[in-house]
């Protein structure tokens, strides 16, 4: 059975692909990856395969390598700062690059633009976060940052309880035999 990667186009055997040692490390490290990455990984993969060449088995797994530990973490390191990175900025990063990929130039030969992607939410993130401790602190009023990733949900309207007629019935009858009686 031959096995065609819908990126970058190679083919290669199954039996092939598991007796070849980088490439049953990659698999072995694309296994371990979150499952909404997949598709976007080896898209983002394709995107070091040389112009006129196949990409080797050992690229492709150093790549997915130098990643799995950062998704991972949840945090990269740039420029000498460590960052948060949770899986939802990976994912808008790869959609980010996937979108601009005309603009790139390929092949790729670091992840530098891709971290750039993440780094710039990590920053706008932080920046959100140190304006509510700022207001929290002219104000007074926050004693906690809130997490400006989750999901907002809508409170839940309370609906008014409806008195059975004849509970309502009985309850008016009692209230004017106390008034008369006064």
């Amino acid at each position: 059975m031959r096995l065609t990667c819908p990126n970058c186009q190679e083919t290669l055997s199954l039996p092939a692909l598991i007796e070849h040692d980088a490439a049953r490390e990659a698999v072995r490290l694309a296994l371990e990856f979150p499952a909404p990455l997949g598709k976007q990984l080896i898209q983002y993969v394709g995107y070091f395969k040389p112009a006129k060449n196949q990409l080797s088995m050992n690229r492709f797994a150093r790549i997915i390598g130098e990643l799995l530990p950062m998704i991972k973490a949840a945090q990269i390191e740039r420029n000498g700062r460590v960052l948060s990175a949770p899986l939802v900025y990976w994912e808008q990063a790869f959609e980010t690059m996937w979108a601009s990929r005309d603009g790139l130039i390929l092949p790729l030969t670091t992840h530098g633009y891709l971290l750039k992607i993440i780094a710039g939410y990590a920053d706008k993130d932080e920046g959100k976060k140190e304006k509510q401790a700022e207001q929290g602190r002219k104000y007074g009023v926050i004693d906690h940052v809130v997490d400006v990733n989750k999901k907002i949900e809508k409170p839940v309207k309370k609906t008014k309880s409806v008195i059975p007629e004849d509970i309502s019935r009985s309850l008016r009858n009692r209230d004017w035999q106390n008034k008369g009686d006064q």
